[in-house]
């Protein structure tokens, strides 16, 4: 029996094969999006630091409005989310500490093994910059699982208030990101602290979240989605065309502003598009996805989903490090990404990092279960090595 097939008899019946595949789309575009954006340029020692092509190649930045698809992901995960904790036959405390421990387990052990290969690099002679760079990488995506962690904890709550209000208890959230995109942009800019920004960081990310929670519950439809399309779409173009936001969804070195990190209003203006678009498309996806072939694929990256997230960056790194230690630069990889010759290459990268991915996922992906075997010295010296790690990769040692 192959593996397709296998995989097809193991799929319940039950299973929402069309929030699966929103979810490995949504999933799949953030490791392209980094290897696409995630440059480097060398120094006179060799070092490896990072850059980005849309430093000078801006013509980019609509590739970033695709890219960033983390709207559709925590829309499915409030949906999935709410239907779990209304499904629950154990206390909210018990629901909320297994999704916990699920998120939590990836992390750690990814930072448990980049601190061990930090100290191995130093020893062999690896630059410092070069492994300062590798932790900022390993480090970038993992502020998303903090982010989610929060928005999980919140779920009873996303429940509540779309059994009560339906989708309208999301629109008070792109509200208040406005409200401090006012204060950090607006006529009186100058006299507001730069933490201000940290605000958005909740409201930005939940909205989507709750729109998935009332989607769950059924109070979010075709008419609503049609809705959301309509406005995210209209509002996106006003904040480009109008009030000048940055065009690219990313952070782009240089730059003064950012719609990422805390995110902007350009953030729930394209969640809410994409919201929209994905539940109107779900019939067509759930319809393709009865088709074993394609099915296939999905499964095992929902299957691998946190492995793809904590280790993508890994597989980049494991091409460049070793690149930049032995022949200098490589086009594509450790060339400076100024120009069109260096997306071309670096488009053809991109099946050798999903070749090393694929690598490290098969031992990477048990730290994603239960750490059976594994004794309490163990746990705690994972845990000293990850706090390590993040002593290092944030610039504390």
């Amino acid at each position: 029996m192959s593996l397709v097939e296998r995989i097809e008899r193991a799929t319940p019946e039950h299973r929402d094969r069309a929030v699966d595949g929103l979810r490995a789309l949504a999933l799949l575009a953030v490791p392209v999006g980094h290897w696409l954006i995630g440059g480097f340029t060398l120094d006179e020692q060799g070092a490896l630091h990072n850059a980005s092509p849309l430093s000078t190649l801006a013509y980019l930045a609509p590739a970033s409005w695709v890219l960033q698809m983390l709207g559709i992901f925590f829309l499915v995960g409030g949906y999935a989310s709410a239907l779990s904790y209304r499904r629950r036959t154990g206390s909210t405390g018990r629901w909320l500490r297994g999704r916990v421990v699920r998120l939590g387990r990836p992390v750690l052990g990814v930072t448990a093994v980049w601190a061990a290969l930090i100290a191995a690099g130093f020893a062999v002679g690896v630059p410092g910059d070069t492994l300062r760079t590798a932790a900022t990488l390993v480090v970038q995506p993992l502020w998303f699982v903090g982010v989610y962690v929060v928005v999980t904890a919140l779920t009873p709550y996303c429940v509540r208030a779309a059994e009560a209000a339906g989708v309208w208890a999301a629109v008070p959230l792109p509200g208040c990101v406005a409200v401090v995109d006012f204060l950090r942009y607006g006529p009186y800019s100058a006299a507001v602290p730069d933490w201000v920004g940290a605000l958005n960081l909740l409201p930005g990310w939940l909205f989507a979240y709750q729109l998935g929670a009332a989607w769950a519950v059924r109070r979010l439809g075709r008419r609503g989605a049609w809705a959301l399309l309509a406005g995210g779409a209209a509002l996106f173009a006003v904040l480009l065309a109008v009030f000048h936001y940055p065009a690219s969804m990313v952070g782009v070195p240089g730059e003064a502003r950012t719609n990422s990190h805390p995110p902007s209003l350009l953030v729930p203006a394209l969640a809410a598009a994409q919201c929209g678009a994905a539940i109107l498309l779900r019939d067509r996806v759930a319809a393709l996805l009865r088709r074993p072939v394609l099915w296939a694929p999905v499964a095992v990256v929902n299957l691998s989903a946190m492995t793809v997230l904590c280790w993508h960056q890994t597989a980049m790194l494991a091409a460049a490090v070793p690149a930049s230690l032995t022949a200098g630069g490589v086009p594509g990889l450790t060339t400076a990404p100024d120009s069109v010759g260096w997306l071309l290459a670096r488009v053809a990268w991109l099946p050798v990092f999903a070749g090393l991915l694929v690598l490290i996922a098969r031992p990477a992906r048990r730290l994603e279960g239960p750490w059976r075997g594994a004794t309490r010295s163990r746990r705690a010296v994972a845990g000293i090595l990850a706090a390590a790690f993040a002593v290092f990769a944030l610039g504390l040692a």
